[in-house]
């Protein structure tokens, strides 16, 4: 006999919003550090310049991603979301490969577009969970 948790509605909304605010803080991360690379380690915080921290930031907008909307899936069964979460992450990680081959400006957008789709796949996700009928009725019930 397995045992299974199931994730509730507001775990899935509560997915949702950290996987967005990673994704838009990942987006913004990599907007803002061509400008202000010079004057990090100044501030002490040399170590968001680091790749270790561009690739973990990216990492972790996958892990949340893929969480948050796996478990949407499953109660809504609309592919759309993980479509955007694709088309992301498949922009972060183009982003990323482009800038290590210097190719700076083109992976800044690459990145913060990918950013940016990632947070509007969580939004979309967080949408089709508020409208799903099964959603609405286990969320009653976690209440």
């Amino acid at each position: 006999m397995t045992l299974t948790k199931q994730a509730t509605p507001r775990t899935q909304i509560d997915l949702d919003k950290a996987g967005a605010t990673a994704s838009l803080a990942c987006a913004v991360h990599c907007a803002l550090m061509p400008l202000v690379v010079t004057l990090l380690p100044l501030l002490g915080l040399g170590f968001l310049a680091d790749e270790r921290t561009e690739w973990a930031l990216l990492g972790l907008s996958a892990l949340l991603g893929s969480s948050s909307l796996c478990l949407g899936y499953r109660e809504h069964r609309q592919r759309r979301a993980l479509l955007i979460l694709s088309l992301g992450l498949t922009a972060l990680v183009g982003g990323r490969m482009l800038e290590e081959r210097h190719f700076e400006a083109a992976g800044v957008i690459g990145v913060v577009l990918g950013g940016c789709t990632v947070a509007a796949a969580h939004f979309v996700n967080r949408r089709l969970c508020r409208a799903c009928r099964v959603c609405r009725v286990k969320e009653r019930e976690a209440k």
